[in-house]
């Protein structure tokens, strides 16, 4: 029933995360009704994510450079190098400026539900980083569920077996601010009093 060209793009977008077919065509149509220069600023936007963007080869964040702008920064603290799944997580990161090490994106966690193993990862790499810096301590800031856990638990393994004398951290989980007690599950609660501290 649909023109073609619109069958074909509502199907492009319903490949997105989170898009589904209605919010896929209701996209469509959205962009139906803009001038023809929004259409190609917005094609052109798409393809620049191709031709302008490369993994940095130090810590494989997305940058325009071989070097990231965080990894070519004098002022970070390069001994600290925190592990983040994916790209998203270093933007969440920075914009707390609550960290001025620099990172290290795995591009997943393991899972073998979904066929991914460490040596789908970027471990090997994180690995060949300790032996050639001087690193002194490893965050491992993968998300708190259970493929994350499990990645965590092998990487500290892992980092250990190739150097005993970096110190390894976890990221702190509990109850977020704002939060209420009432609202709280069972595992977040626990998770807050085992990561409580001084005050």
């Amino acid at each position: 029933m649909l023109p073609e060209s619109v069958q074909n793009l509502i199907d492009e977008f319903s490949k997105l995360p989170g898009v589904g077919p209605k919010t896929a065509a209701r996209l469509v149509f959205y962009l139906l009704t803009k001038p023809e220069q929004d259409l190609e600023s917005l094609g052109q936007a798409v393809l620049g994510l191709a031709k302008h963007l490369v993994l940095c080869q130090n810590c494989f964040n997305i940058s325009e450079s071989e070097i990231c702008s965080i990894c070519a920064n004098d002022k970070r603290k390069h001994t600290t190098i925190m592990v983040v799944e994916e790209p998203l997580d270093v933007i969440a990161l920075e914009k707390s400026f609550g960290f001025d090490g620099v990172y290290h994106v795995l591009g997943g966690v393991i899972s073998p539900i979904n066929g991914v193993g460490p040596e789908n990862l970027r471990v090997e790499q994180l690995l060949s980083r300790i032996g050639k810096d001087k690193i002194e301590e490893i965050i491992l800031a993968t998300n708190p569920n259970l493929e994350g856990e499990a990645t965590a638990a092998y990487l500290r393994d892992k980092i250990k077996e190739a150097d005993s004398s970096i110190a390894i951290t976890r990221i702190a989980r509990g109850l977020p601010i704002g939060g209420d007690l009432e609202y709280a599950d069972e595992v977040t609660l626990k998770r807050s009093l085992e990561g409580r501290r001084e005050y």
